[in-house]
């Protein structure tokens, strides 16, 4: 992870040390454009990885089988603020999901533990980053779920 930044932060600084402001803001947005290209392929990965379960699709809270992502953020970002820490927490969640380390427990009660599957780790950073970093759909019934669960 820290050798993205890294990578991010030299292309940054190439980028400016180039001189004529045509040349700067071409590569601006080539810069602007992989970043939206790299979002991309983080958001298919949760499509893939995370939606197939955590559903931004269903209709109603009677229809899922596991609480939907946003809910998960919210939980996760009440106990862990940072991006480091939050990321770390739910990367080790998704990698080894154990009751005793649960954080969700009307989830764990509604719809049992997570199922231990096996995820490469890489990629588990790459969307819990995404997820810490970007807002996420969430299903029409959820906000008045959450109300109604969540009064205080």
């Amino acid at each position: 992870m820290k050798l993205y930044k890294l990578i991010f932060v030299v292309v940054i600084l190439i980028i400016a040390s180039c001189s004529g402001n045509k040349n700067q803001q071409s590569n601006l947005e080539k810069v602007k454009l992989l970043e939206e290209n790299r979002t991309q392929e983080v958001l298919k990965l949760v499509q893939q990885k995370c939606y197939i379960c955590h559903s931004i699709a269903s209709k109603s809270h009677d229809e899922i089988i596991a609480p939907p992502m946003v809910a998960v953020k919210r939980r996760y970002l009440m106990e862990y603020s940072s991006k480091e820490e939050f990321v770390e927490a739910v990367t080790a969640w998704v990698l080894d999901p154990k009751e005793e380390n649960a954080l969700m427990f009307g989830a764990i009660r509604n719809f049992n533990i997570m199922p231990k599957q096996s995820f490469n780790k890489e990629e588990i950073i790459k969307i819990a980053t995404y997820i810490y970093s970007n807002k996420l759909e969430q299903p029409t019934w959820f906000q008045q779920h959450f109300d109604s669960q969540h009064s205080n």
